[in-house]
């Protein structure tokens, strides 16, 4: 493999299909004594259950006296 002008390098086809290396795949490159060792980060698996938590501590905390038509005339732009 050659690095190119802008540091990137291809990875042969049999060894992104034997290791699952989709377009998108993060990866880290770990530092050894004798080399570089390229390896896919973990997906965040605990990203959903974070979202879930802020959108349920989220939940009903905006108020205001305005009913939703009001408020949608008012993002249109319209007078209300």
């Amino acid at each position: 493999m050659t690095i190119t002008a802008n540091g990137q390098v291809t990875i042969p086809q049999a060894l992104r299909e034997r290791y699952h290396l989709r377009p998108g795949t993060e990866v880290d490159f770990i530092a050894l004594e004798d080399g570089l060792q390229i390896v896919p980060q973990k997906p965040h698996h605990h990203a959903p259950q974070v979202v879930a938590s802020w959108l349920s501590k989220a939940q009903g905390c905006a108020s205001t006296p305005l009913n939703t038509d009001q408020l949608m005339a008012m993002t249109r732009g319209e007078e209300w």
